[in-house]
């Protein structure tokens, strides 16, 4: 894809993430990779839903604005995916609500902060590991994110809101759109006991999509 269709998508898919409410006012952030090794961002408070495309941050790929507007101050939580995540091409962030009440939940497990409960979700996210709480914009979350080691594509920030990589800008916001759903799954079903896919469910959909878990991703204890 070219740039300028690049700048296109990130706009389109964020006037469509804003409009179907799952990042209000000016919350959430957009980044993706383009040919030069450098990426395009979505500028600081900006609504996702009246993005222009011209007005996009360009940054070089020392993460150093080249043009445009100035960039959303959660460029560090970009930055340590695409430098944990080689595949990565696109990250996404949201403010999405249940992803948000999911990640203050006391019972979750930081290694993996849902449990296997549908097929989707093991294809899309993998398994999802929850940060602890920085205040946004602080550049410590970066190391967080490189404590993972690259093993997750899904992280949830505490008390804040999901974030996302893809290896295309498409595949991270579907990612980060069935993460949201499985959230508000769980928060319907909580404490009614419902059945989860089997280890050997599990082991079927790992074996037939060629999906990598990090280890003991979906030990749900």
């Amino acid at each position: 894809m070219t740039e300028a269709g690049l700048r296109e998508e990130i706009c389109r898919l964020g006037r469509s993430l804003f409009e179907r409410g799952l990042t209000p006012g000016s919350s959430g952030n957009i980044s993706a990779r383009v040919d030069d090794g450098g990426w395009l961002v979505t500028p600081t408070n900006a609504s996702l839903g009246s993005l222009d495309p011209v007005r996009l941050s360009r940054l070089d790929a020392d993460g150093r604005l080249v043009s445009g507007d100035a960039p959303t101050k959660e460029v560090p939580l970009h930055t340590a995916l695409y430098q944990t995540r080689g595949s990565a091409r696109a990250v996404v962030h949201l403010h999405s609500t249940h992803s948000v009440a999911l990640s203050m939940l006391p019972e979750i497990n930081p290694r993996a902060t849902l449990p296997p409960m549908t097929a989707y979700y093991l294809m899309k996210c993998g398994a999802t590991a929850l940060v602890p709480y920085y205040r946004p914009g602080d550049p410590d979350v970066a190391d967080a994110i490189k404590g993972l080691a690259g093993k997750y594509s899904s992280v949830l920030l505490a008390n804040h809101g999901p974030v996302v990589s893809g290896d295309t800008l498409e595949a991270a916001v579907f990612a980060i759109e069935e993460l949201e759903e499985t959230a508000k799954l769980y928060l319907l079903l909580r404490g009614l006991n419902p059945r989860f896919l089997t280890p050997a469910q599990v082991a079927d959909l790992t074996k037939t999509f060629g999906l990598v878990l990090p280890e003991h991703g979906h030990d749900h204890t």
